[in-house]
């Protein structure tokens, strides 16, 4: 795959897996802002275009993880469950965690260091956020896709679902991404890029450990989303729909 910088963020990652560690190092956001060029990306960012385009390009000799192939070509039910099973659960399990480390820590460092009460709104609120958004997925969406597949291993015509096209969830979908993005934003601000104070005892250390790994893991699930199953969704809907994409 040859790189230039009219290619956006999306199209490099998903044609090349390689790269997302390439984009979580610089700090270049290949998921909520995958539909950006390269070019408006290292921008953004304050990165030398050839520089980064360079890295990239060291990136692709680097043979492709089987499992991120895998996505490309595997049954979108299978690629949905994995997503629950992996992504979806480890919300569940660790945000929880986070949002009573984060009020711990606030209650008995707040007055030294302010920023720890506007981490904890904001944490919460990305619990309240998540929590509402993998509902919906598993409720409405993800049986909508495996229903639409299941139509056609059984020579079934096409049947929509009950909200029509998948465009409409998805876009939906794809803006509450967006909107978590927000919210990691500020808490990366708020705790100055995970960066711990030196008199940090374990709790506070351990709380901006357990948020900075929540990110890299939310970037990776948003990533499996907006930059692989909703266009593949989108794709096999076309076809058997008949209408234009």
């Amino acid at each position: 795959m040859t790189l230039d910088a009219t290619q956006t963020v999306r199209e490099i990652v998903r044609n090349n897996p390689a790269a997302v560690g390439v984009f979580e190092t610089a700090g270049i956001d290949y998921c909520c802002g995958g539909g950006r060029s390269l070019g408006e990306a290292c921008e953004k960012a304050n990165l030398p275009l050839d520089q980064f385009l360079a890295k990239l390009s060291e990136s692709l000799r680097v043979p492709p993880i089987k499992e991120d192939c895998h996505w490309l070509t595997c049954p979108l039910s299978e690629l949905a469950d994995h997503i629950v099973e992996v992504h979806h659960a480890y919300v569940r399990r660790e945000l929880p965690v986070l949002a009573a480390l984060a009020e711990k820590v606030n209650l008995r460092h707040g007055h030294k260091y302010p920023k720890l009460g506007q981490l904890r709104d904001l944490v919460e609120s990305l619990q309240q956020e998540l929590f509402a958004h993998l509902t919906k997925e598993e409720r409405v969406l993800f049986p909508a896709l495996k229903s639409m597949e299941e139509q056609a291993s059984q020579g079934m015509s096409f049947i929509p679902a009950f909200f029509g096209d998948l465009i409409n969830p998805i876009r939906h979908m794809m803006e509450e991404h967006d909107d978590a993005g927000e919210l990691l934003k500020g808490i990366r601000a708020a705790t100055d890029n995970y960066q711990a104070p030196e008199d940090a005892c374990f709790s506070f250390q351990t709380l901006y450990n357990g948020l900075k790994a929540f990110e890299q893991d939310l970037h990776r699930h948003i990533h499996l989303e907006n930059n692989i199953l909703f266009p593949r969704s989108l794709e096999f809907e076309k076809g058997r729909s008949g209408k234009a994409a």
